[in-house]
């Protein structure tokens, strides 16, 4: 069950059904080969087809300050996220969200990789069609241990609307559908592989922000 705070104080709940991450979802396909190259320096081999969509276990949609992770080659990706709430434009919320990441089981599969560790979501939402004529505007900024390392805005990626449909087509327009955006490029040579993460979506004609912020934290080693 995820809870949202909206602008106006009040929130709204949904137990979260279906969970999917987009991929290689840049508007610009330069920025979308740009990611699919800082994936190939990790040992990832590039998709068959553009923009991706990855089915993740609904239970890794989490509002947590903190992620489990089993090794230190783990990192998150600063993205949006589309909440369900009904069956009408006026019934999706727009969040912030981070999509952390095992970057070693990633070259053996993305979809793997995703499925094991939790898509951070922020708990402060917008109603997207209170935000729709400006979507493009919005910027989103991730840090690691405190330095930036991703910049940009959602016009950098695929539109909101785009994925409606795509869920439309789906059969998965439906109250508890979650959907994470695919994220924007890293700066070059960064180091994503920290202990802190913070993603904030801003909305420059309000002022207003969301933001997930957490700390990964190493599993014991194991025993066998």
């Amino acid at each position: 069950m995820l809870t949202f705070t909206l602008p106006d104080g009040t929130s709204e709940s949904v137990e979260v059904n279906a969970l999917l991450n987009a991929g290689y979802a840049g508007r610009n396909q330069e920025e979308v080969a740009s990611h699919i190259a800082e994936l190939a320096e990790l040992g990832v081999p590039a998709p068959t087809v553009t923009p991706a969509l990855y089915p993740i276990s609904p239970y890794l949609a989490q509002q947590t300050d903190a992620v489990a992770v089993q090794h230190g080659r783990t990192s998150g990706e600063a993205e949006w996220a589309l909440v369900i709430l009904g069956d009408t434009i006026d019934d999706v919320l727009l969040t912030v969200a981070c999509d952390h990441t095992d970057r070693d089981l990633e070259v053996h599969s993305v979809a793997w990789s995703k499925n094991a560790a939790p898509d951070v979501l922020g708990t402060g939402a917008w109603r997207l069609s209170e935000v729709a004529d400006r979507l493009d505007e919005i910027t989103l900024t991730a840090w690691a241990d405190g330095v930036a390392i991703q910049t940009g805005t959602l016009g950098d990626l695929l539109a909101p609307h785009y994925w409606l449909d795509v869920l439309a087509d789906r059969a998965l327009f439906t109250r508890g559908t979650v959907l994470i955006s695919g994220t924007i490029s890293m700066h070059p040579g960064v180091n994503q592989f920290a202990d802190t993460w913070k993603v904030e979506m801003a909305d420059p004609a309000t002022g207003n922000t969301l933001t997930c912020e957490y700390k990964t934290m190493l599993m014991p080693a194991p025993i066998g």
